[in-house]
């Protein structure tokens, strides 16, 4: 586990956790729940980077070597960081499902972690924050403030809790970012 950095990164999770129910409060008291999209867009993209520098592997080459299947333990590993950080997030903004609550937190944290997840297995752990970052920001940006419509797919992460388009397009990215670095795991960095 310490060679995993799992302590770290569960500090690490914990932080983000605090740092969003208090900007989520702050924001909500002072203006309305829209006001918290930031909060459900750079929560996930934290928690995301915390959970895809945690997938490196110091020794990879004694990993390789190993009689027993890596996979199961890649795939729990991911789990065991995910489940926790999205069921605390989801604790950390709730409010109606319907605006910017604890589905649209879920459903993005799931989303980042599974491009992280993704990254992880193909650039490697130690840069498998900067795709889903430079996403979220082109996102923010970009996506139109009326939610739905074909934005609820290539715009997922800021959209309100019950879209289906958002959570089809996040759960694909879990899916396959966690089967990725399940079967792969991270790639290999040197230097």
């Amino acid at each position: 586990m310490r060679s995993r950095g799992l302590p770290r990164t569960a500090a690490a999770l914990a932080c983000v956790v605090l740092l969003a129910a208090w900007s989520a409060d702050r924001l909500e008291s002072h203006f309305d729940p829209g006001a918290r999209v930031p909060v459900l867009v750079l929560a996930p993209l934290l928690v995301s980077a915390a959970i895809g520098t945690s997938l490196y592997a110091a020794a990879d080459e004694l990993d390789r070597t190993a009689v027993h299947r890596w996979w199961p333990r890649r795939l729990l590993h991911l789990l065991a960081l995910t489940v926790p950080a999205a069921a605390a997030l989801a604790l950390a903004v709730p409010g109606h499902p319907g605006e910017f609550g604890a589905p649209g937190m879920i459903r993005n944290v799931l989303g980042a972690t599974g491009v992280a997840a993704a990254s992880a297995a193909l650039i490697g752990a130690r840069l498998s924050w900067l795709p889903m970052t430079v996403y979220g920001g082109a996102v923010y940006l970009a996506a139109p403030r009326t939610p739905g419509g074909a934005a609820s797919v290539w715009a997922w992460l800021m959209q309100p809790g019950p879209q289906p388009g958002a959570w089809g397009a996040a759960l694909l990215a879990y899916a396959a970012g966690t089967a990725l670095f399940a079967v792969r795991g991270a790639r290999p960095e040197r230097g």
